[in-house]
């Protein structure tokens, strides 16, 4: 996300990843084509490992694990009726300490200056 101030508001703009290709390639020097394919290398390797049921941690940033949801009972509101959900695996991701201080910090960096 990218910040941007008006009249003393702190507005938040989300990155796509078309945005972050463009930045990297900006900031290295690399060509578009060429970080594109380096992106999506590097989530494929994250989707592939994490459906293999493997973790992925990436020091400083933070970690892509799997979760295990236990088998619950729910209920069906149109009809009136108990489902059994089976347990299942969700992927997750974890922020490491030093990046969510980051994020604190800078917020209230942007708070102190608004």
């Amino acid at each position: 996300m990218k910040k941007t101030t008006h009249n003393n508001l702190i507005k938040f703009r989300n990155m796509t990843k078309a945005d972050i290709i463009a930045e990297i390639s900006t900031k290295t020097g690399i060509e578009k084509v060429d970080v594109q394919e380096t992106v999506e290398a590097f989530f494929k390797v994250i989707k592939n490992n994490m459906i293999a049921g493997e973790n992925v941690y990436v020091r400083g940033f933070g970690s892509f694990v799997v979760k295990k949801r236990a088998q619950k009972t729910a209920r069906n509101i149109s009809k009136n009726t108990a489902i059994i959900i089976p347990e299942h695996f969700v992927p997750s991701f974890k922020p490491a300490k030093v990046f969510v201080d980051k994020v604190k910090n800078s917020s209230k960096k942007a708070k102190v200056q608004a």
